[in-house]
């Protein structure tokens, strides 16, 4: 598996701006649209994405791979399963 910082989403959703559960909603909508196999980006400013996004995952059946702190927001990851 690639490093975070290395991985190249197939899409990209900037949640940056949204409260809890804005993120974990912009996720649920933009992952129809992601090819079963490929990752899914999520830009997130709210601190309960790291909680909310793994959870969804799981439930789910995605491939939670992580996030990555940046300046002042973090970048999630997930693997379209389904």
């Amino acid at each position: 598996m690639p490093e975070l910082s290395e991985i190249k989403a197939a899409k990209t959703v900037d949640a940056r701006s949204m409260a809890c559960p804005g993120p974990l909603l912009e996720a649920k909508k933009a992952v129809g649209g992601v090819p079963v196999g490929q990752v899914l980006e999520v830009l997130s400013g709210d601190k309960g994405s790291r909680e909310d996004i793994p959870a969804w995952c799981r439930k789910m059946g995605h491939e939670f791979l992580g996030f990555l702190e940046r300046d002042g927001h973090d970048s999630l990851f997930l693997i379209r399963k389904r």
